[in-house]
């Protein structure tokens, strides 16, 4: 192959992205100089937190500029090897951004076995969501057996890593997602205790319903509303582990958090959080996590979207709820 396809950034949104906020082009496969490596990617891991990088606010990472390749994680195969490291015809993962081929100083890749998982679950349940959900509830959750830890986002392929693992701590597993037909996934398919669907209008009433012993873990994916309500039900010395705030990402305003009071009165233990970060956690967690999934005690779904030109739509969709489990496009 000799053609590229690589997605730029276009524009910075305000308020919700657009298609026209990226640019699909074609450009030349880049020839790998001394020390580095070719990949053609297979797989591109597409996450909320690429929101973030499209604007030029304040942030834990640099803003994408504008006509640079879009940043995000893959997963592909090496092609050509000027490094010592690598050899043509291993795997690898890192974040090679929304292109077909990219070359590499090696920094940040790690060869992986395609044999062991699927290639795609390094990006899913066994790469940076599945560590995201590992360091989030072991680190700054630290559920007890018999406590209640309640996922928002359950669905999604942070979400459901966190309430499987909260399972087999012994915990009370409560969800948070959005229509019946996730939450019938995150009770009957994750195994989670009960699963409240914030669409349908009743979300504080529901939710006191399936946790009659109060809320003693939140690992927090949305914020907004669903952040406030479940302030509204937080038991004493609970602990919240503040890892997205999708609800707020494409609004001109953010919004306001009412429950504060909340905090101080229970003496809840937040803490934000970058899985990267803590990069020796990581390092624990992946080994553990592709095991549980080779054993089938970690399970996860996916939405797939065919080929780069469809990653914008798919992105969109993805912060508007619309995909199940990891979204993901598949490249090759």
């Amino acid at each position: 192959m000799t053609t590229n396809v690589q997605v730029l950034l276009a524009n910075r949104p305000t308020g919700w992205v657009q298609e026209s906020d990226f640019n699909i082009v074609e450009t030349p496969v880049p020839e790998p100089r001394p020390g580095e490596l070719l990949v053609r990617n297979h797989w591109l891991s597409l996450d909320p937190y690429m929101r973030g990088r499209m604007s030029a606010g304040k942030s834990y990472a640099a803003s994408t500029e504008i006509g640079d390749v879009m940043p995000g994680g893959t997963v592909g195969e090496v092609i050509a090897s000027h490094h010592p490291r690598f050899k043509v015809g291993q795997f690898v993962v890192g974040s090679l951004g929304w292109q077909q081929y990219a070359t590499s100083s090696g920094e940040g890749l790690v060869v992986i076995d395609p044999k062991a998982v699927p290639l795609q679950a390094y990006l899913g349940a066994v790469g940076m969501p599945g560590g995201t959900a590992w360091i989030g509830l072991y680190e700054h959750c630290k559920p007890i057996a018999g406590e209640t830890v309640v996922v928002s986002a359950a669905s999604g392929a942070v979400g459901g890593v966190v309430g499987q693992l909260a399972k087999m701590q012994g915990c009370r597993t409560v969800g948070i997602a959005g229509g019946p037909a996730k939450c019938a996934y995150v009770v009957d398919e994750l195994g989670f205790d009960a699963c409240v669907d914030y669409k349908a209008g009743r979300l504080y009433e529901d939710l006191k319903a399936a946790v009659p012993n109060g809320i003693d873990c939140y690992f927090e994916n949305v914020g907004g509303e669903t952040m406030d309500t479940v302030f509204r039900l937080l038991n004493a010395f609970s602990r919240v582990a503040l890892c997205g705030l999708i609800a707020d990402y494409n609004t001109t305003e953010a919004y306001g958090v009412k429950m504060i009071r909340s905090l101080l009165v229970n003496r809840v233990n937040l803490r934000g959080f970058i899985v990267f970060d803590r990069p020796d956690l990581y390092q624990r967690a992946i080994p553990q996590l592709a095991q549980l999934v080779a054993s089938g005690r970690i399970r996860y779904r996916e939405t797939i979207a065919e080929g780069l030109h469809a990653a914008p739509r798919a992105f969109i969709g993805l912060l508007k709820g619309e995909n199940f489990g990891k979204q993901l496009v598949k490249l090759s």
